[in-house]
C-alpha cells in the first residue's frame, strides 16, 4: 500500500483518491493489531512509500556523487527506513489508544499521521518530500490549501479516509454510523469548495510583469566540468542580455562560478546590461570567499539600483552542508560546493516595477511555513514567488513532476503566482490558483516568455503560519492524542 500510494503523486488529476484509500486501509489494518504489530505495519508502509517516492536519490548518490551502486542503494533504503520510524510510532500510538468508535478513532489516526508528517518535515532539518497533502493538488480538497496548508490537507483527507474505512468494517455495529462517513466526506468536500474555491479570493491583482525564464538543460556531470563550462555560461549570458521584458530569471547556479572566477570583464558587463532600461534580472550564482564562507545565492540586477542578493536559507543535508558526524560519508562522494553558509529566514523581496518578487532556491519551496515568515507584514509581503532550481542531480525521474506539484501547492497556500526557472525542468509559470499556465518541456534547452499577474493580500494559512509556523497543527494533534490516551486510561 505504501508503494501503491506513490501513484497518486504521479497522476494527481486522476488518481488523487488513491492516497486516502491506501491510508484508510492502513488504518483498518492497524486497528486490528497490537501496538507492536501496528508499528511494524506503519514502518513497512512508510519505508515503501518513501522508497517509491524518493528512489531518485540513488541517481544523485551513484551517478553524480560517485558512490558504489550498492552503497547508494543502501543509503537510500536506510534513509527511508529511518524516516518511516515516525509512522511506526504513530501506528503504535493509534493501536494503543483507539477506543473502537469510528469517529474518535479516525480523529486519532489523523492526529498521529499528522504528527508523523510534521516530525519528518522538521526533525534534522526535515525531509518533507511526498507529504500526503501533495497528492491532493488537483482534488476538490485542494481548495483547503489557503486555509490549512499541505499538512492540514493531509490531516483532513486521511481522517476522512480512516473514518470511511473504520465505519465500513462495522466496528460500531450500527448501519447509521457507517453511513455518516460518506456523508461526512461529501460535506467536507462541499464546505471546502464553498469556503476557498468559490468566487472569493483572499488576494487581489497588483499588476502584471512580462517575464522570461531560462532552462539551460546542462547535464549535471557537465555543470562543473572546466572544459564544458564556457558554452553553458555563454548561453545563459546571451539569453540574459537578449531579454527585453520586465524580468528575466535564470536557474540555480546558472553560472556555477564565483563572479571573480569568470573571464575578465564578463561580470561587470552583465551588470552594465541591466543598469539602464526596464529589464531586471535574477540569476543563480554562488557568492562569498574562503574567509567568509560561501552561499548558494540568487543575484538581482535592477536599473539604477545596487545589486540585490538572496542567500539560500534552508540547505540540503550532504548536498549543501555536512551533518555532524558524516564527513566520512561526504568524502566518498564527488559533489562540489558541499558546505554553504545559511542565509536569513526572512529576506527582502526583489522589487521589479512595483512587484515584490521573492526568490527561493530549489528545496526551499518544500517549506511553506518558512516562506510564510515573509508574510507577517502585509506591506512588504511578496506579490510573486520565483523558484530557481537545478534538479539535474536526479536525472530523468519523477522528481521533476513532484517538484512542480510542490510549487503548485505553495501557490495555492499563499494565492501567489510562482515562476519556476530550472536547469532541466519543470520551467513553468503557475498562477495564484496553482494552475500551470505555461511551461517548457523538461530536458530541453529553451526560453519561456510569459506574463504573470502579481497578487496582494494574506491568506489564512499565511497569517497563522507566518506567526506561529506549524505549531498550531502540532499542538492540536498532540491535544487529540493526549485526550485519547487519557480517555483510554480513565474511561469516558
Amino acid at each position: 500500500l505504501g508503494a501503491l500510494q506513490t501513484l497518486a503523486f504521479l497522476h494527481t488529476a486522476t488518481l488523487w483518491w488513491l492516497a486516502p484509500l491506501c491510508g484508510g486501509l492502513l488504518a483498518w489494518q492497524a486497528a486490528q493489531q497490537t501496538p507492536a504489530r501496528a508499528a511494524v505495519l506503519g514502518w513497512l508502509y512508510g519505508t515503501t512509500w518513501l522508497c517509491a517516492g524518493t528512489g531518485w536519490l540513488y541517481i544523485s548518490l551513484h551517478r553524480y556523487g560517485g558512490l558504489p551502486g550498492w552503497l547508494a542503494a543502501a543509503a537510500v533504503l536506510a534513509l527511508c527506513a529511518a524516516l518511516a520510524l515516525y509512522l511506526a510510532a504513530a501506528m503504535a500510538a493509534f493501536a494503543r489508544w483507539r477506543r473502537g468508535t469510528p469517529a474518535a478513532d479516525a480523529l486519532l489516526f489523523a492526529a498521529v499521521w499528522l504528527l508523523a508528517e510534521l516530525a519528518r518535515a522538521k526533525i534534522f532539518t526535515g525531509f518533507p518530500w511526498v507529504a500526503s497533502g501533495y497528492a491532493q493538488v488537483d482534488s476538490p480538497l485542494a481548495a483547503l490549501a489557503p486555509w490549512v496548508g499541505v499538512y492540514g490537507m493531509g490531516f483532513i483527507v486521511t481522517g476522512v479516509a480512516a473514518w470511511l474505512a473504520l465505519a465500513g468494517t462495522g466496528q460500531t455495529g450500527t448501519r447509521r454510523r457507517a453511513l455518516l462517513a460518506p456523508v461526512g466526506f461529501v460535506t467536507l468536500g462541499l464546505l471546502g469548495g464553498a469556503a476557498a474555491g468559490g468566487p472569493h479570493d483572499f488576494t487581489r491583482p497588483t499588476g502584471t510583469l512580462d517575464v522570461t525564464l531560462l532552462q539551460g538543460n546542462v547535464p549535471q556531470d557537465e555543470k562543473f566540468d572546466a572544459a564544458l563550462l564556457p558554452p553553458a555560461i555563454e548561453w545563459h549570458v546571451l539569453e540574459l542580455t537578449r531579454a527585453r521584458g520586465d524580468l528575466v530569471v535564470a536557474p540555480e547556479t546558472a553560472i556555477p562560478l564565483l563572479p571573480e572566477q569568470l573571464p575578465d570583464g564578463l561580470w561587470p558587463a552583465l551588470q552594465g546590461r541591466f543598469a539602464n532600461g526596464r529589464t531586471h534580472a535574477l540569476l543563480g550564482v554562488p557568492q562569498g570567499d574562503e574567509t567568509a564562507g560561501y552561499t548558494n545565492s540568487a543575484v538581482g540586477f535592477a536599473p539604477g539600483r545596487p545589486v540585490y542578493r538572496y542567500d539560500k536559507h534552508h540547505l540540503v543535508p550532504f548536498g549543501e552542508f555536512i551533518p555532524f558526524g558524516f564527513k566520512w560519508f561526504t568524502r566518498l562522494m564527488n559533489i562540489p560546493l558541499g558546505d554553504f553558509n545559511r542565509g536569513p529566514l526572512v529576506a527582502p523581496s526583489f522589487d521589479v516595477r512595483g512587484q515584490r518578487v521573492a526568490p527561493n532556491i530549489c528545496y526551499e519551496d518544500l517549506f511553506g511555513e518558512e516562506l510564510a515568515a515573509r508574510f507577517t507584514d502585509a506591506a512588504t509581503a511578496p506579490t510573486v514567488f520565483a523558484n530557481l532550481s537545478n534538479i539535474a542531480w536526479f536525472g530523468d525521474s519523477i522528481a521533476i513532476e513532484q517538484h512542480l506539484q510542490i510549487s503548485r501547492l505553495r501557490a495555492l497556500e499563499f494565492q501567489r503566482p510562482m515562476l519556476r526557472a530550472t536547469n532541466t525542468g519543470a520551467t513553468a509559470v503557475i498562477d495564484h490558483r496553482g494552475r500551470v499556465t505555461q511551461a517548457l518541456a523538461p530536458h530541453s534547452r529553451g526560453v519561456l516568455e510569459a506574463r504573470v499577474q502579481g497578487r496582494d493580500g494574506i491568506t489564512p494559512f499565511a497569517a497563522w503560519a507566518g506567526r506561529f509556523g506549524l505549531a498550531p497543527l502540532a499542538l492540536g494533534a498532540l491535544g487529540v492524542v493526549a485526550s485519547a490516551a487519557w480517555r483510554r486510561r480513565h474511561g469516558p
